[in-house]
């Protein structure tokens, strides 16, 4: 199903049972497949599969929803991002060439460009969970499981491989807290 003042632009397509809400822009150039989309969403040159966007998301270009994928309200996603059965919560920000997989996020996060989960230790796949208000810095690479409290930071290029506690500050390979943050308002 497609909404009122939906666009579809050219080269795109809907596949399986997908539903797309009122107000959006698809494309061009997307696959949509068994992908339910709220409204007002943009998704751009983008595959979406088993996947499930909320209102007001923005996706791409170039960017990967596979199955488990669900964007709460009011994500962006930038180029080249990929999503694998995980939930990014309002408001997030997922900057470029990213992949999160297996990973929950809190609310007002922000992805770093070149952020990864290592989610796959060879045997098992393994959990990620980010907490609300964390920045974590571009080329952080988080190696599952692994749990960042709320409002922590990781510098860039941090290679989190412990938890990180809320409010605090982890820089370094491998990321180490170096201070307390004050909790913002």
């Amino acid at each position: 199903t497609i909404g009122r003042d939906t666009v579809i632009w050219p080269n795109s397509y809907l596949e399986g049972t997908t539903s797309i809400g009122e107000s959006c822009t698809i494309g061009p150039n997307s696959i949509i497949r068994s992908t339910r989309i709220g409204r007002e969403c943009r998704i751009e040159a983008s595959v979406l599969e088993k996947a499930e966007v909320e209102d007001h998301v923005e996706i791409g270009p170039f960017g990967h929803l596979r199955k488990g994928a669900h964007l709460a309200s009011g994500v962006h996603m930038g180029n080249f991002g990929e999503v694998k059965n995980s939930y990014l919560g309002p408001g997030v920000k997922m900057g470029h060439f990213s992949y999160l997989g297996d990973a929950t996020i809190g609310e007002n996060v922000n992805i770093g460009a070149g952020t990864i989960t290592c989610n796959f230790d060879g045997v098992n796949k393994n959990p990620t969970i980010i907490g609300d208000n964390v920045f974590i810095g571009s080329d952080t690479m988080l190696v599952a499981p692994v749990n960042i409290g709320e409002g922590a930071r990781t510098g860039a290029g941090a290679v989190v491989t412990k938890n990180i506690e809320p409010y605090t500050l982890a820089v370094g390979v491998p990321a180490r807290a170096i201070r307390k943050l004050e909790k913002r308002a």
